[in-house]
C-alpha cells in the first residue's frame, strides 16, 4: 500500500469515528460530547474548527489579488489550489458552527433577524457571502472539462475580477472582525492576549497563516502524489510571509507594552507558558523563512510552514477559550470527542480536497490516480488468498471496511457505562412495607430486613428523634421517606431534580430565580434549596446536607444504620450489635409466612429513576 492510500485509510478511519460522535452531538446534545460549560461556552469548536479554520483560508484572497489584480502570473499554479483549499476550509467553518450551535437548525436565524450592532452579525454575513464568493471563484476548475456547462464556465470567467475584488472586501472584514468579537470580554480574555488592536493582530496574522498554509498545502500534496513541489514559488511566499510574522510579533509586544501589561510576560502560571509556546512557534518560521538556504529548500520551507500553521492556530485557541479567565470554574480542555469531531471536519475536508485534485485539473498536471490502474487478472494475496478485486474496487472496499470500524468504536467509546464499579444495572428502590415493622425489600427479590420502626422510634425518644434518620423532607412533606431521595439501589440519583425545576411542566423556574445573575451558573453561586423550601431541613437534623447527589440506597441505609450501630455497641460493650447478621438474618423467601412480618401498609411500586 502506497503512502496515498495509506493517507486515505487513515483519513476514512477518522471520518468515521467522528459520524459516531456528530451522532450523538446532534441526538443528545451538547453535554455529553464536550467539556463546555457556562464558565467556558466558547472551546476548541470555535477557537480552531472556526476561528482557526477562517484563517487557515486566508491563502485564498490572497493568491487571487496576486494572480487576478497585480497579474503575477508566476504564482498562476497555485491559485486554484489555494482557492479550494479556502473553499473546503470555509465549508469546514460552517459545518464546525454547526457543532458548536446548542441549535443548529436555527443558524438561519441570522439571515432574518438582523443584529447590525454585532460583531457576530457581520462575521457571519461576511463568511456566507465570502464561501458563496470561493464556491463561484472555484467552479470554472469543475466545469472547464464538461461541454455541457460550457456556457457556464464561459460566463464565470467574465466575472472573475468582479468576484476577486468582491472577496477581498469580505475576506479582510471578518478576519478582523473575528478579533472585534472578543472587545467585549476585557475582564474574560487574559491580559497577555487581550487588546483593543486585536482586530489588526488578527489580520496580521491571518496573512501570515495564509501564505504558509497555501506552502505546507503544496509540501504535503507533492509528497503524497510523489511529485517536485514549486520550491522556487514557494519560497516567495515565504519570504513574504516572514514579514507578517515579524510585524506581527513587534505589534504584539508593543501592545503589551503600551497598555502597560508587560509585567505578564514573567509572571507565574500556565498562562505565560502558553503565551511564550505560542510565540515560539510564531517567531522561528519567522527567522527561517529569513535564512535564503532554508527558506529555498524542501524541509526548510516544509518545516516553517508547519512551525507557523501551528503557531497562528494555537493562537486562534488561545483567544477563542483556552486562555480564558476561569472565573471560578475549573479549568477547559477539551474532551476527547470535542477533539473527534474537529479531527473529522479536517478528514472530511481533506478528503474532498484530494478528491478535487484527482478528478479535476486543480493543478497543472492532473496527479497520476494510482487506483485507477487497467483490469488485470486477480491476484490473490499470500496470507489471506483473497482477493478484493481490481485497484480502485479494493480500496473503496478497504476505506469502507476501516470507516465501519471507526464509527462502531466511536459508538461503543460513547455507550453509556454504570456509575457503579461492578457494572450492576439501576435496580430502583421500593418504599418499605409495614406498620411498627418496616419490612426493607429494596431488591424486591423475596429476601429483606425487618426493621421495628416503633421499637426504635421509642427507644431514641419519641417524635423527636425522628430527624435522627429522616434528615431532609420534600417540600410540603414531613419524615420523607429514604426511598423518596435515594432513588436506587446502588446508583447516585439527584434529589433535586433540575431538569423538573426548569421545565415549564414541572417547577418552571428561570435560571437567574437560583443562581446570582451576570455570573457563570455554577454551584458556587446559587441558592440553597432551604432558602425557597423553609422546611427542606427540619431543626435538629444530624445530617449536614453538602449535596443534592444522593448516594444509593444501600450505602445510605449502611451509614446510617451501622453508624449508630457502631456507637451502641461500644456504649453497651456489644461488639456484635455493628455486625451484618444483626440485621441480615438467615435469609428466607417472602412467601415463608414466618418470615413475614405483620404489616399495616402497602408496598408502591415507583417508577424507575434513570441517573444522569
Amino acid at each position: 500500500m502506497n503512502r496515498l492510500r495509506r493517507l486515505k485509510l487513515v483519513l476514512w478511519s477518522i471520518t468515521g469515528l467522528a459520524l459516531a460522535v456528530a451522532t450523538a452531538r446532534f441526538l443528545f446534545g451538547l453535554g455529553p460530547v464536550t467539556h463546555l460549560s457556562d464558565a467556558f461556552p466558547w472551546g476548541l469548536w470555535i477557537g480552531f474548527d472556526v476561528m482557526g479554520g477562517v484563517a487557515l483560508a486566508a491563502g485564498g484572497f490572497i493568491l487571487t489579488a496576486t494572480v487576478y489584480i497585480f497579474h503575477l502570473e508566476r504564482f498562476h499554479s497555485i491559485v486554484r489550489p489555494a482557492v479550494a483549499t479556502a473553499f473546503l476550509g470555509y465549508a469546514a467553518v460552517a459545518v464546525g458552527l454547526l457543532f458548536d450551535l446548542g441549535l443548529p437548525w436555527n443558524i438561519w436565524h441570522m439571515l432574518v433577524f438582523w443584529n447590525p450592532h454585532s460583531p457576530l452579525f457581520e462575521v457571519g454575513w461576511c463568511v456566507m457571502l465570502y464561501l458563496t464568493v470561493l464556491l463561484l471563484e472555484f467552479l470554472p476548475v469543475p466545469t472547464e472539462s464538461l461541454p455541457k456547462l460550457r456556457k457556464l464556465y464561459c460566463a464565470l470567467l467574465k466575472v472573475r475580477l468582479p468576484l476577486v475584488i468582491l472577496g477581498i472586501g469580505l475576506s479582510t472584514l471578518h478576519q478582523s472582525s473575528l478579533g472585534s468579537l472578543f472587545l467585549i470580554m476585557p475582564f474574560r480574555v487574559h491580559p497577555l492576549w487581550y487588546s483593543p488592536a486585536l482586530p489588526l493582530l488578527f489580520l496580521t496574522s491571518a496573512i501570515a497563516l495564509g501564505l504558509m498554509m497555501v506552502v505546507f498545502e503544496s509540501h504535503c500534496t507533492s509528497y503524497f502524489y510523489g511529485r517536485e513541489p514549486e520550491t522556487d514559488t514557494l519560497a516567495s511566499l515565504g519570504s513574504v510571509a516572514r514579514y507578517f510574522l515579524a510585524g506581527y510579533l513587534v505589534l504584539r509586544f508593543a501592545d503589551l507594552i503600551i497598555r502597560g501589561d508587560a509585567h505578564y510576560l514573567a509572571a507565574p502560571g500556565w498562562h505565560t507558558f502558553l503565551f511564550w509556546l505560542e510565540v515560539t512557534f510564531i517567531a522561528v518560521p519567522a527567522l527561517l523563512f529569513s535564512l535564503p538556504r532554508v527558506r529555498t529548500s524542501h524541509s526548510g520551507q516544509f518545516a516553517a510552514a508547519f512551525l507557523g500553521v501551528a503557531g497562528i492556530v494555537f493562537n486562534r485557541i488561545d483567544v477563542g477559550g483556552l486562555a480564558h479567565l476561569p472565573a471560578g470554574a475549573p479549568f477547559y480542555f477539551p474532551a476527547w470527542t470535542e477533539i473527534a469531531i474537529t479531527a473529522g471536519v479536517v478528514s472530511t475536508a481533506t478528503l474532498v480536497f484530494l478528491f478535487l485534485i484527482e478528478r479535476f485539473n486543480v493543478w497543472e498536471q492532473r496527479p497520476v490516480d494510482p487506483e485507477a490502474a487497467p483490469l488485470e487478472a486477480p491476484r490473490f494475496h499470500p496470507v489471506g488468498t483473497t482477493w478484493l478485486g481490481t485497484p480502485a474496487v479494493a480500496s473503496r472496499t478497504i476505506y469502507s471496511l476501516a470507516f465501519v470500524l471507526a464509527a462502531a468504536l466511536g459508538f461503543a467509546l460513547l455507550a453509556p457505562r454504570p456509575a457503579f464499579s461492578r457494572g450492576i444495572p439501576p435496580q430502583p428502590v421500593h418504599r418499605a412495607r409495614g406498620g411498627d415493622i418496616l419490612w426493607i425489600d429494596g431488591n424486591l427479590n423475596g429476601y429483606g430486613v425487618a426493621f421495628p420502626h416503633a421499637k426504635i422510634e421509642a427507644k431514641l425518644g419519641g417524635d423527636s428523634s425522628c430527624v435522627k434518620c429522616h434528615h431532609m423532607n420534600l417540600p410540603r412533606d414531613r419524615n420523607s421517606g429514604c426511598y423518596e431521595c435515594h432513588r436506587d439501589m446502588y446508583l447516585p440519583t439527584d434529589a433535586f431534580r433540575h431538569d423538573w425545576h426548569a421545565a415549564a411542566s414541572g417547577a418552571n423556574l428561570s435560571c437567574n430565580q437560583c443562581h446570582t445573575a451576570a455570573h457563570p451558573r455554577t454551584a458556587s453561586n446559587v441558592k440553597t434549596c432551604g432558602q425557597c423550601h423553609k422546611d427542606l431541613i427540619p431543626p435538629g437534623a444530624t445530617i449536614q446536607v453538602k449535596t443534592y447527589q444522593t448516594v444509593g440506597y444501600v450505602e445510605a441505609m449502611h451509614t446510617l444504620c451501622i453508624g449508630c450501630h457502631v456507637n451502641l455497641a461500644r456504649q453497651n460493650n456489644k461488639p456484635g450489635f455493628a455486625q451484618c447478621t444483626t440485621c441480615h438474618k438467615e435469609p428466607r423467601p417472602l412467601d415463608d409466612a414466618a418470615a413475614q412480618p405483620k404489616t399495616t401498609g402497602v408496598g408502591i411500586l415507583l417508577p424507575a429513576y434513570a441517573p444522569k
